[in-house]
């Protein structure tokens, strides 16, 4: 992507994130860039071009974590196989890593803000917000327990009650974020809760 495109999209961003994507013109974007429309439309289409971008810019993102931590980066539906073994430290360390991502990252951190600002009047951003920050998560922890518990790894219960308890804690702490002003305690709180849920959770004698 050229340095001209990177500025429009991360521009957009910024703007969508502080005044929600549809009070957000490409006039107002190209005037924050100091260019004209025209010269705007020589890397976007339109605006929702660079939604577009923005979306699938956090996809690959998301994808690119999911490889680097060893977790699962498509859907059950369409790669069960490779819920199959998760291993728990790859949970743990994944699971910080994306609350930095979310809260620290300024792309992630702005997209999630977009989502919660237009959520209550978009259906399409509604979905997204669900998908990315709220019942996506729980269910992709949902897939990785479920299977967990059929190797033994974790205790008889319902994985979806898991999962939700797993999650909850890290989505509030996700938004108490933007308002603390002691980020190190939030992620000590997050280790905590991680460290104490899979010892209550785990199976005796096994460790990851």
């Amino acid at each position: 992507m050229t340095d001209t495109k990177e500025r429009i999209l991360m521009s957009a961003l910024h703007l969508f994130a502080r005044d929600g994507y549809e009070a957000v013109s490409v006039s107002t974007i190209a005037g924050e860039l100091g260019m004209t429309k025209g010269a705007l439309y020589k890397h976007y289409k339109n605006k929702r071009d660079i939604f577009d971008s923005i979306v699938e810019r956090m996809y690959q993102l998301d994808a690119e974590r999911s490889r680097q931590y060893e977790v699962p980066e498509e859907k059950y539906e369409v790669t069960s196989k490779a819920y199959e073994n998760v291993s728990m430290d790859s949970i743990k360390n994944f699971t910080v890593a994306q609350f930095t991502f979310w809260t620290e990252d300024d792309f992630a951190s702005n997209f999630r803000k977009m989502l919660t600002l237009e959520q209550y009047r978009n259906t399409e951003m509604a979905e997204l917000y669900s998908n990315c920050i709220t019942l996506g998560p729980v269910a992709y922890m949902e897939d990785i327990f479920r299977e967990m518990i059929l190797k033994g790894k974790l205790k008889k219960a319902d994985p979806k009650q898991l999962a939700f308890e797993f999650y909850a804690p890290m989505y509030l702490l996700i938004n108490v974020s933007d308002t603390s002003k002691d980020k190190g305690k939030l992620m000590e709180l997050l280790n905590t809760h991680i460290q104490r849920f899979f010892h209550n959770n785990i199976t005796e004698g096994d460790e990851k």
